[in-house]
Parts: structure tokens; C-alpha cells; sequence
């Protein structure tokens, strides 16, 4: 298995940049109209499923949450991701963003929007921080799982390692808003079992580990931010499947103005293409995924590690 990249301290994006020379880009950082509708849209479309899956034999159930149910909880919490940005309602608006994102969570079944923001701010904040950052793999992941079929079911269990690791990485005490999101997720779930029985539910709860493990769309946790170019930690794709993801692909941009909803990332671009066009790019989520697996140089330890003061501090 290959080493963990050095530890190194530095910025390394360049939004003032961007930002001083485009102040158009500023326009672009609005509430997204459309959010809402898209995931209520989305919300309803899983509830319905709900109900057409009640008699579906066992093999089907699966096969549809994998093809359908995987793609619309993946879209769902790209969705929460977009929401925890305060896309949806603006920033002077938390509570509705907040609320709206335990409403985009119920298909997913189980409480995850509150904890996502609350851990997400970090990932902006300290990219790759030591210790801070919960998205960077721990060094026994990089260990353990640097063979091809060790890497392929880290992959399938990625829902778990990213449930898991904020708690022994980076333990942080339980909101109020956590212990609500986790309310509302259990008595919806209760009534969704206590209408359509049990395999609602399962499809439901299939739907995330399938859609978030081993799926097409998964290639994008990959793609963001894991060396596929020596020295370069974020990378961006721009094909088709941003449609159906809310533009996360665009994840360069995302990180330079975190503030952009993803409707309007692709007119950052547009914009200031000087500063992204000759940038490495990913073309294909699952030649990442195809990549990631078989290639040596690549596997969970394949990211970049800072040093950063909070971290030592709390140390």
C-alpha cells in the first residue's frame, strides 16, 4: 500500500481572485428558485414508490432501488447539500433551510441532514484538515483497504465510513436540531411501515446504501477530491450527470464560492473560464470509479492532509 501524502499547510484557491476581477460573479449569489420545487418533486416521487413497491417480490424491490430509488436518494442528498449552503431560502432565512432539509431527508430514512451541516462547514473551512476534516479517509481506511477488491468494497460501504468517521475522527456534541431531524425521520418511517409494511421501508433504506455505495453517481465522492493528479486536490466534472445532481460536479467552483447555488456554478465558469478551463477535469464518474479501483497509485489514502492550528490546539 502506498504512504499518505505529506502534511502541508497553504491556501490553495484563488475565489478573491475570481471574485475581484468578475464582481458579476456576486450576482450569482442568490437563493436558487427552484430548489424547493425540485425536491419536492423528488420527495413525492420516492413516497409514491413507496407505494408501488408494497407487493413488488424481494429481487425486484432491490432492483429497483438500485436503478431508481439509488438515483433519487443520491439526489436527495446532494439536494441537503446544496440546502445546508442556505441555497434554498437565502441566508437570512436559516431555520427554513434547515427545516427544509429534514424534509428533503425523509426518503433517505435515516437522520442525516442536521449532522451533514454541522460537519460540512469544516469541510470548507479546513480542507483536508487533520482531524477536522471528516471527509478524508482515516489512516487505517488507507491501510486496510489498498487492494482491488479491498478498494471495491470500500466503495460499496461508503454510506457507513461516511456515518462512521465523524464520530471517531472528529466527535462533536448533539444538537437540538440533530435529536429533532432524528424525530421526524423516526415517526415518518414508523408510519410508512405502519401504512405499506415492511418493504417501503427496506427500499427506502436500500435505496441509500445502494445509491450511495457502489452507484454511478457515487463516483462523484471519489472524483472531488482525491489525487488523480500529483498536487492537485479538487477537481471538477462537467457531463451529463450534473443534471440529475444539482451540479456538484462543478466542485472547484463550489469550493471557490460556496455561497453559489448549484444552478448557477456553470455561469461561474461561463464567467471566469481562464481560471477552470485549464484546470485537470474528470469526464466520466465511473472511469473514476474504474480508475480508483484498479489503479496502485490510487485508494482512500490518495488525498491531501494539513496541518491546521484548530486541530493542534485541540490535541
Amino acid at each position: 500500500c502506498a504512504c499518505w501524502p505529506g502534511l502541508r499547510d497553504g491556501p490553495w484557491a484563488h475565489p478573491a481572485q475570481v471574485h475581484t476581477k468578475y464582481p458579476a460573479i456576486k450576482d450569482l449569489m442568490r437563493p436558487d428558485p427552484n430548489l424547493k420545487w425540485a425536491v419536492l418533486g423528488l420527495v413525492l416521487a420516492q413516497l409514491l414508490a413507496c407505494w408501488l413497491v408494497r407487493d413488488l417480490a424481494w429481487r425486484w424491490l432491490l432492483f429497483w432501488a438500485y436503478a431508481f430509488g439509488g438515483c433519487v436518494n443520491h439526489s436527495l442528498t446532494l439536494a441537503i447539500h446544496d440546502i445546508s449552503h442556505n441555497t434554498a431560502f437565502g441566508t437570512g432565512r436559516p431555520s427554513y433551510n434547515r427545516w427544509f432539509a429534514v424534509f428533503a431527508n425523509l426518503p433517505v430514512g435515516v437522520p442525516y441532514a442536521a449532522s451533514f451541516k454541522k460537519y460540512h462547514v469544516d469541510h470548507h473551512r479546513y480542507l483536508g484538515g487533520d482531524g477536522l476534516d471528516v471527509d478524508v479517509p482515516t489512516r487505517l481506511e488507507g491501510w486496510l483497504f489498498c487492494t482491488p477488491a479491498r478498494k471495491l468494497l470500500w466503495l460499496a460501504l461508503q454510506p457507513f465510513f461516511y456515518s462512521l468517521r465523524p464520530l471517531c475522527v472528529n466527535p462533536k456534541a448533539i444538537t437540538r436540531m440533530e435529536v429533532l431531524n432524528t424525530l421526524v425521520q423516526l415517526a415518518v418511517d414508523l408510519a410508512i411501515f405502519t401504512l405499506g409494511g415492511i418493504k417501503p421501508v427496506v427500499y427506502l433504506l436500500a435505496s441509500s446504501l445502494l445509491g450511495l455505495g457502489l452507484h454511478p453517481i457515487s463516483g462523484h465522492f471519489v472524483a472531488e477530491h482525491y489525487m488523480f493528479s500529483k498536487g492537485h486536490e479538487t477537481y471538477s466534472y462537467y457531463g451529463p450527470l450534473n443534471w440529475i445532481t444539482f451540479n456538484v460536479g462543478y466542485h472547484m467552483e463550489h469550493h471557490d464560492f460556496p455561497s453559489i447555488p448549484g444552478c448557477n456554478l456553470p455561469l461561474v465558469r461561463k464567467i471566469a473560464p481562464e481560471y477552470y478551463d485549464h484546470l485537470p477535469q474528470h469526464h466520466s464518474w465511473v472511469k473514476v470509479l474504474w480508475d480508483f479501483v484498479f489503479e496502485d497509485s490510487m485508494g482512500p489514502y490518495a488525498r491531501v492532509k494539513r496541518k491546521c492550528r484548530l486541530a493542534q490546539d485541540q490535541l
